[in-house]
């Protein structure tokens, strides 16, 4: 450790959290894909680092809870004055012409993190460092999306928001603070649940020096093979007249950054990221479905159930899981692991361009599969 900061004694610290996609992580844990994240956050939100431990920063968010964010999204800012406390104000709940609103007035912009809760379906955000003193909560009947929305006080300075919705189905959430007002925007179901009513990012794992797995016979790459198919989903798409957008449609570098703001900014309803699958046993094989939040989960085992359909052994439905581009709350999302290139069997299957095309038959079937539970 390079830091031991007495937060006690008030040896802390401050500053506000930078860069295009601060987060926090739970603890010092790490894999490949990284430590577990906490949760994305805005820019330029006050925190206090009482500790240092290579490339992060322990934060303290509240009297009992800690994060740890990395140095480079850190900046520190003397003009910042930490107070003792800091109080809710008055509360709005609308909605515009595309989405439901929750905003929260604070007296300083602080950190929060969001959990789904299904049966019934519900957005928690819990802000960190606030004591209420919220005496109204003005809801317009503008809101289309949101049931109801109330508070707990969960501790004595972290203020939970809860957010009813009104589907059982998840569509997204995005929170962001304008100046001091903390907004959750609330992504509405859609009207028709058609697949053709829909917009579907597709997602080509990998590309330019990201070359990903290797065939154990071929030496193919994955991030060709990856674009290979991806094309070939869109192309399905596209042919039953359902709006698509390609992360990429070529071979480029794209870090999870670039793609992660470049789909906040093309908004989907839903995202579908195409990988191949690497083991450390050439035995090992089959197909497998991510997503991290559990309101995403219905998604992911629709399109897994479809793809069993090509002689595929199943490899599972995985949540919580930790990968880039099952982080964004916006939409549900589906990583699709289509099969194992470090099997011979899988990569016999993956190299045949016919198989391609039944790959994107049945995640189209399976989305709407899925959209058919949903009526």
């Amino acid at each position: 450790m390079t830091l031991c900061l007495n937060a006690a004694a008030q040896k802390v610290l401050v500053g506000t959290t930078t860069g295009p996609l601060p987060f926090l992580e739970y603890g010092l844990g790490d894999d490949r894909l990284g430590g577990a994240k906490m949760t994305f956050l805005d820019s330029n939100i006050v925190v206090k680092v009482v500790d240092s431990v290579k490339d992060d920063y322990k934060v303290h968010l509240s009297t009992y809870h800690y994060g740890w964010l990395a140095k480079i999204n850190f900046r520190k800012d003397s003009s910042v004055h930490v107070q003792p406390y800091y109080l809710s104000n008055r509360w709005k709940v609308y909605g515009d012409d595309k989405y439901d609103y929750v905003t929260v007035l604070l007296d300083q912009r602080l950190p929060y993190r969001s959990m789904q809760e299904i049966d019934p379906s519900r957005i928690i955000v819990d802000i960190f460092g606030v004591t209420s003193n919220t005496n109204w909560i003005t809801q317009l009947s503008t809101a289309k999306e949101i049931r109801n929305t109330f508070y707990e006080q969960i501790e004595d300075d972290v203020l939970r928001v809860i957010i009813e919705l009104k589907h059982p189905q998840h569509w997204g959430h995005f929170i962001y603070y304008d100046d001091k007002k903390l907004v959750i925007r609330v992504k509405r179901q859609p009207v028709k649940l058609t697949i053709q009513n829909l917009f579907v990012a597709i997602d080509a794992g990998h590309g330019g020096s990201n070359t990903g797995a290797t065939g154990v016979t071929s030496n193919v790459l994955e991030k060709e093979y990856t674009l290979k198919i991806a094309k070939e989903v869109e192309k399905y798409f596209k042919a039953n007249k359902v709006q698509t957008f390609m992360t990429r449609t070529n071979d480029t570098d794209l870090t999870m950054i670039d793609r992660t703001l470049m789909l906040r900014q093309q908004d989907p309803n839903i995202l579908i990221s195409i990988h191949l699958n690497s083991g450390e046993s050439d035995t090992m094989r089959g197909v497998s479905t991510y997503y991290r939040y559990i309101g995403f989960r219905p998604l992911s085992q629709a399109i897994l159930k479809r793809m069993q359909e090509l002689k595929l052994k199943e490899w599972g439905n995985v949540g919580a899981f930790n990968f880039a581009l099952n982080g964004p709350t916006e939409y549900p999302n589906c990583l699709v692991e289509v099969g194992f290139l470090s099997n011979k069997e899988d990569e016999k299957k993956i190299l045949n361009p016919k198989f391609h095309k039944q790959v994107a038959q049945k995640i189209y079937l399976g989305i709407g599969d899925w959209l058919k539970s949903l009526k």
